[in-house]
């Protein structure tokens, strides 16, 4: 009870306080006041918005015929992951940059049965998403993800990460030549003078395997849990 006196008498000092400047601060210094403290709650409000969507967006990238559908419905039973699925058209790849101010993390898929032949078109693909600005700034997680791995003829992981880095790095060299508008909405891959590797990316890439006609999923499950925020 003498705490909760003791509470009571400082929150009638506080109000007292409070009516005390009410009664000495001029109308239009209150006005303005208020307009500040109502912003404020505003801008506070569309931040919390901004971060909940955020947080539970993940993108699924790569080339048709990689597996992405079928991934896309084994991941929409993770709760409360918001799947979405990037056509693999290239006229249709645009799409990526509607969803990207709201993407926790991005899985580019890759078949890893017709890895492959399909090897040069998955690492441009991948260039242009690992040099994106949009990405870049604000340090999407990137999961390359093997699919496909449980039949026989499926390449390793190991091997698809060395094929798509030595695809890269040859993109980079031929690339270099490029107009200043183009710098102006990428960034460059690699260390000057070294091989390109995955751990000179500006924003973090692994590599995982997976069977989304099997339902093991068990990898990308844990990259989700790791960038989507409950």
């Amino acid at each position: 009870m003498e705490g909760m006196e003791k509470w009571m008498n400082q929150l009638q000092q506080w109000l007292y306080q409070v009516e005390h400047w009410l009664d000495q601060t001029p109308a239009s210094q209150l006005y303005v006041a208020i307009g500040v403290l109502f912003l404020t709650s505003v801008i506070l409000l569309l931040f919390g918005l901004f971060r909940r969507t955020k947080s539970n967006t993940i993108m699924l990238a790569g080339l048709s015929g990689s597996g992405k559908t079928i991934l896309f419905y084994q991941k929409g039973k993770i709760k409360p992951v918001h799947v979405v699925d990037v056509p693999g058209h290239s006229r249709l790849r645009p799409k990526l940059d509607e969803y990207l101010p709201q993407t926790a993390g991005l899985v580019f898929v890759v078949d890893a049965v017709e890895f492959l032949p399909n090897c040069r078109a998955a690492a441009e693909y991948l260039y242009d998403i690992l040099t994106k600005a949009s990405i870049v700034k604000k340090k999407i997680p990137v999961l390359i993800l093997c699919n496909k791995t449980d039949k026989v003829t499926a390449h390793t992981k190991e091997f698809i990460r060395k094929q798509l880095e030595k695809e890269i790095d040859k993109l980079r060299t031929s690339r270099t030549a490029i107009s200043d508008a183009d710098i102006a909405n990428e960034f460059t891959l690699g260390v000057t003078g070294e091989a390109f590797t995955f751990s000179h990316c500006h924003n973090k890439v692994v590599i995982a395997e997976a069977s989304g006609l099997t339902g093991d999923i068990v990898q990308v499950e844990q990259f989700i849990r790791e960038h989507v925020k409950p």
